[in-house]
C-alpha cells in the first residue's frame, strides 16, 4: 500500500486524480488538499510516498513548495502548461502529467513512482547488509552519531522526536515518518503511532505494554498484532 496526497487547488482536478487513485488498490489517498500549506502538515503528520502535485497553486507554487521539503516523496507534477516542465524535471520530478491526462498516462506515472520507491528501499536493505550499525541525526546545531545497540526507542512530540538511548537523550527537529525510514526494519518497529522500539532491549510484554530499560511504553491496538507476528509469535 502506497500513501498519496493530492494537492490541487481546482475541486474538479482534485476529484478526477483521487478517482483515478480509486482504480488502483494499491494507493491509499491519505488527504485531498487545495494548497501547499495543508498539504505541508499533512506531510509532517506521516509518511507520504507519492505527491499528486498542481504547480499552479496560490501564495507558494508546486515547484517552490516541494523545493522546501527537507524529506521529498515521488513526486508527479501536475499542470495545464508545459512550459514547466523542464523545471520539474530538474528537481527529478517522477514524472509531469499534462492535465488533461487519461487515466491510461496516470498508471505509467504511478508504475514510475512505484519504481523508484522499490530501488530506494533496496538501496537501503543494501546498506543495513553491508554492515552499518548507527545512525546520523541533527540536534541542536550538532549532528549526531547514534549506535543501533544503544537505541532503546524513539518518542514523536509533534515536528519533533526524542530519540532515548542507554544512557541520554536527544531531540531532533524531523517527522516521525522520516526518521521510521532510517531504521532497519528487521531491528526496529513502530508499536504506537508515538513510539518505535528497539526489539532486542525488549525485557518483557505485559498485557499492552513494553518493557524497556525502566521505561513502559504502550502498544497501540493498530500496531498490535503485527508487532506480535514481527516477534514471530
Amino acid at each position: 500500500m502506497y500513501n498519496c496526497l493530492i494537492v490541487d487547488d481546482e475541486p474538479v482536478a482534485r476529484e478526477i486524480i483521487q478517482n483515478y487513485s480509486n482504480n488502483l488498490p494499491f494507493l491509499k489517498v491519505i488527504k485531498l488538499c487545495s494548497n501547499a500549506f495543508e498539504a505541508k502538515l499533512e506531510l509532517q503528520k506521516q509518511e507520504i510516498n507519492i505527491l499528486f502535485l498542481d504547480i499552479n497553486l496560490p501564495v507558494l507554487d508546486g515547484i517552490s513548495f516541494f523545493k522546501t521539503l527537507t524529506h521529498q516523496p515521488q513526486v508527479i507534477f501536475t499542470t495545464a502548461y508545459k512550459e514547466y516542465a523542464v523545471n520539474a524535471f530538474d528537481l527529478s520530478a517522477c514524472d509531469y502529467l499534462l492535465k488533461p491526462f487519461s487515466l491510461e498516462r496516470f498508471i505509467i506515472a504511478v508504475d514510475k513512482a512505484i519504481e523508484r520507491i522499490s530501488k530506494k528501499q533496496i538501496d537501503t536493505d543494501n546498506s543495513f547488509e553491508n554492515g552499518e550499525d548507527f545512525l546520523f541525526i541533527k540536534s541542536n546545531g550538532k549532528i549526531v552519531k547514534i549506535q543501533h545497540d544503544d537505541f532503546l526507542f524513539a518518542e514523536a512530540h509533534g515536528n519533533y522526536i526524542k530519540i532515548v538511548s542507554s544512557n541520554t537523550f536527544i531531540v531532533a527537529n524531523m517527522t516521525f515518518a522520516n526518521f521510521e525510514k532510517l531504521l532497519p526494519k528487521n531491528t526496529f518497529i513502530r508499536v504506537h503511532r508515538s513510539f518505535i522500539i528497539n526489539k532486542s532491549k525488549i525485557s518483557h510484554i505485559e498485557g499492552n505494554t513494553v518493557f524497556i530499560d525502566k521505561s513502559e511504553i504502550a502498544i497501540g491496538s493498530n500496531y498490535k498484532e503485527s508487532f506480535i507476528k514481527s516477534l514471530g509469535l
